[in-house]
């Protein structure tokens, strides 16, 4: 059996690890919330989806 040898190159999904990261701020939102379940609300607020609306409505004005 062959083995490929270790690659020297290094690459990064940055859409893959930034999905992570905003998979993270739900996981940690969701472990301190008293609430079974987080609100539509309280999920957009940490996905600072509102936020970002506001910015893109902005710069197409």
């Amino acid at each position: 059996m062959r083995v490929a040898p270790p690659s020297t190159t290094t690459v990064q999904d940055h859409v893959a690890l930034a999905e992570i990261e905003l998979c993270g701020e739900l996981i940690i939102a969701a472990s301190a919330a008293d609430e079974d379940r987080l609100s539509p609300d309280r999920i957009d607020e940490v996905l600072r989806v509102a936020a970002e609306r506001f910015e893109r409505s902005d710069s197409q004005a």
